[in-house]
């Protein structure tokens, strides 16, 4: 065994006066209990109830809610920034409900494919950039020759 005087600092090796203490953490005060991630802060939000006057009648309903049918109002009424967002989230989720309420087994739809998800997915940031919701640097230009020829502009179908 080595003495402290004999102990030789070094790569992986460090001051003895420097290490954790038996029953010390590393990280004292780290993540506080019950502290959410993004996701569930987001869900919750979304599902907050707001109270809302539709057709004269006062009724709650869900901040998701509220903003869908929002969206679908300046759709209807011709703002052609939101046709060209709802279209994609219209197209993704009543296509799987369609299909499903069609089937009488209870067969999932299929998903669409990680080049299809990607396509939507920057179709979607190019609109929330042009509309002011996002940053250039956030929205990025596909990298390869590969990606541009899958991109939804030069698909072939």
């Amino acid at each position: 065994m080595v003495s402290d005087r004999e102990y030789a600092v070094g790569k992986g090796r460090p001051p003895q006066h420097t290490r954790f203490r038996k029953g010390q953490s590393g990280n004292p005060t780290g993540r506080r209990k019950g502290s959410l991630n993004m996701a569930t802060l987001l869900e919750r939000a979304l599902n907050e109830r707001v109270a809302v006057t539709e057709n004269g009648k006062r009724k709650t309903i869900t901040k998701l809610e509220a903003m869908l049918k929002q969206l679908a109002n300046k759709a209807a009424s011709g703002d052609t920034r939101v046709i060209r967002l709802l279209i994609p989230l219209a197209e993704t989720f009543l296509a799987s409900s369609d299909s499903a309420a069609r089937n009488d087994a209870a067969t999932p739809a299929p998903l669409p494919s990680a080049a299809d998800r990607k396509a939507r997915a920057l179709e979607t940031a190019r609109i929330l950039k042009e509309i002011g919701y996002l940053d250039d640097a956030v929205v990025g230009a596909p990298e390869t020759q590969a990606e541009r020829a899958e991109s939804p502009e030069n698909r072939k179908e």
